[in-house]
Order: C-alpha cells, then structure tokens, then sequence
C-alpha cells in the first residue's frame, strides 16, 4: 500500500505534534532532578565548607611556601 509523500507528511506532523506535551513533562521533570540534586548537595556540603576552604587555602600556601626549595639541580 502506497502512500502519496503529502500524506506522510501529514502524518510524521500530527505525530511530532503530539509528543509535544510529553517532551514538556520530560524536560520539566529532569530539570526538577537537577535542582533537587544541586540543593541537596548544597545543603550538604554547607556544613564542611568552612574548613573545605580553609584546608584549601593550607593546601596553597604550602604548596607555594615549597616552591623553588627542592633540592634540584
């Protein structure tokens, strides 16, 4: 069975069309799984970022304080 081209036309746009509210939802919820897990990890890390920074900061300083005190060449 033959179909003329402006019939499948037709068709491919009433199915692209119908999806569309499902690609909405779709879209919508990964951005809400998003935003959940960055507010989670926010939450979390909340309480260690205080002493994160501070040990990051001694990480540098050190690591500068060391340069050029190698025992090279």
């Amino acid at each position: 069975m033959l179909m003329k081209l402006s019939q499948v036309g037709t068709r491919l746009k009433a199915k692209a069309l119908s999806r569309k509210g499902q690609n909405t939802v779709e879209y919508l919820l990964m951005l809400t799984v998003v935003v959940g897990v960055v507010l989670v990890s926010g939450a979390m890390l909340k309480k260690f970022m205080p002493t994160l920074f501070n040990n990051i900061q001694q990480m540098i300083t050190g690591a500068a304080g060391q340069m050029g005190t190698g025992g090279g060449n």
